[in-house]
């Protein structure tokens, strides 16, 4: 180990590796630096700043009974966090032993599954925001460039299945209009393309584009606000928020609930789940295989209009 081997640096070089060498998204950096602050803070509590080496397995578990009162998916973040630290930490130096390789940490998750809107809730949607539209005479007020706007991005999470931050984070370079090609990055800075196929979607981009075209530049965000800078996903999910209200529809409805509802109704197409993951950028057909138990309603469709027991008839003789 090197002569800065207390849990100090250990952390900051952890932080620097997966920011400048390994180029992890901010989210991501964010999660470790937050996690392991909190480890920071218990460990001082016992010894402050120690070397790395006195942090034991028991240490270790210790900590992990202090963090169980948040929820599952929580400590199994901050589990990740830690085994990803050491995990480094005995990747960078051959005389250091990891004490996550005598833990044994088995943790249940309980599974909730995502959001799913029908076609005809995003209709609902869509209809507010295309009639609030179509009611402003005044064309050339911000708030119609705004309304553009908004459509723009609500037809695209639906159209491609993009996550928020993905949407919010495309660049105007990114989207080709005359190819109808949208180049999105992804989580772990995976590039996906995804082909953008709908003639009016691609003439409302274009229309969106023609509006904003002194205030976007070609080397920055594609969707803006009213002062020229970036929308956030914060600011994407307070408008959905209030159109879902509106709309009466009483499911918690989040940007996320498009991607989700874009996945689903193309597998009830008959879409192959290979090319679903494919467009919404999974590394593993496992993460997409959830939207195949989401459906209750499809699955008793087919199993009431396609199962081949409708054809046998049979009756009971009282």
């Amino acid at each position: 180990m090197s002569e800065q081997n207390h849990l100090s640096n250990c952390i900051e070089g952890f932080i620097f590796h997966c920011q400048y060498e390994k180029n992890l998204s901010t989210k991501t950096i964010n999660a470790y630096s937050i996690d392991l602050k909190q480890f920071q803070l218990y460990i001082n509590k016992q010894k402050t700043d120690p070397e790395i080496t006195e942090i034991s397995k028991d240490l270790i578990k210790t900590y992990l009974q202090s963090v169980y009162h948040f929820k599952p998916k929580t400590v199994k973040r901050k589990i990740a966090s830690l085994k990803a630290m050491f995990n480094y930490l005995e990747y960078e130096n051959d005389d250091f032993f990891n004490p996550f390789r005598k833990i044994k940490i088995k943790l249940k998750e309980t599974k909730t599954l995502p959001t799913v809107m029908t076609i005809g809730e995003v209709k609902k949607i869509l209809s507010l925001l295309y009639e609030d539209l179509n009611g402003n005479s005044k064309q050339d007020c911000y708030t119609y460039k705004a309304q553009i706007r908004n459509i723009a991005m609500i037809e695209l999470l639906f159209a491609t299945g993009l996550r928020i931050s993905e949407l919010c984070n495309l660049k105007t370079t990114d989207i080709d209009l005359k190819t109808g090609s949208i180049k999105v990055l992804g989580k772990g800075s995976k590039e996906r393309i995804i082909q953008l196929c709908n003639p009016d979607i691609k003439s409302l981009l274009k229309k969106y584009k023609k509006l904003y075209a002194d205030h976007i530049d070609d080397d920055k965000n594609f969707f803006i606000n009213r002062i020229g800078k970036p929308v956030s996903t914060q600011s994407v999910r307070l408008m959905l928020r209030q159109y879902v209200q509106r709309s009466g529809i009483t499911k918690k409805i989040t940007p996320h609930s498009f991607r989700h509802t874009f996945a689903t109704l193309l597998l009830e197409e008959n879409v192959d789940i290979r090319y679903i993951q494919g467009m919404l950028g999974h590394s593993s057909i496992n993460t997409t295989q959830i939207y195949t138990h989401i459906n209750t309603e499809s699955q008793k469709r087919i199993l009431t209009t396609k199962h081949p027991r409708r054809k046998l008839k049979f009756e009971v003789f009282e």
